[in-house]
């Protein structure tokens, strides 16, 4: 977006940025609150695999789901393949860019596979990542670089904003432990044995 010193970026991002967070609050927090109502604990990580019925919505759900994961994948994936691609083509003289795509794809995709606790892993790491860069850290930056009076309306918010954002930072990689070691619990006492025979289901 263009920045000039007649017409500044900031106000226009600052009503994209108000108006993308009301459409993720729109989007995820019903999906959490009724997700949480109607199952309780007992809902998956991902909540379209504890959804029975209607077929028509779990259907058309996944679809979406899909289509975000491609473009939310490609947001992050890039700057690997960049850095990847670069050094391969200036160090390896590798220039099969297509191959190299396809490669790191699929090499996500077996790792995602391969770990049962997965959702366990997401909030474990994500409570030190995304806890901290998207609920406190610019609080804290805004306080040092604003440096607004002590104990006036803004100053309140943003350190009441910096406490509640420590909480999911450090509540977060504890539930996500703990649902790892219950996962890896689960995966280690599963024997065959317990895998119910196609011929005897049939």
């Amino acid at each position: 977006m263009p920045s000039t010193p007649e017409k500044p970026s900031n106000g226009p991002m600052w009503k994209g940025v108000i108006v993308a967070y009301m459409i993720v609050a729109i989007c995820y927090l019903p999906v959490a609150f009724i997700g949480f109502w109607a199952f309780g604990n007992s809902v998956d990580d991902n909540i379209l695999l504890t959804l029975e019925k209607p077929i028509w919505l779990i259907v058309t759900a996944n679809m979406f789901f899909v289509i975000h994961v491609i473009g939310s994948y490609q947001i992050f994936a890039m700057p690997v393949f960049d850095m990847i691609q670069c050094f391969l083509v200036k160090e390896m003289r590798f220039n099969h860019v297509v191959l190299l795509m396809m490669f790191v794809a699929a090499f996500t995709m077996i790792i995602a596979i391969c770990f049962p606790f997965f959702g366990g892993l997401l909030s474990f790491f994500g409570g030190f990542a995304f806890a901290p860069t998207s609920y406190f850290l610019p609080c804290i930056i805004w306080l040092i670089i604003c440096k607004p009076k002590r104990f006036s309306l803004t100053w309140f918010i943003n350190w009441l904003c910096t406490i509640l954002g420590v909480l999911p930072m450090v509540l977060s990689p504890i539930g996500g432990l703990r649902s790892i070691i219950v996962s890896a619990k689960d995966t280690t006492n599963s024997s065959p044995d317990s895998i119910p025979d196609c011929r005897t289901v049939c």
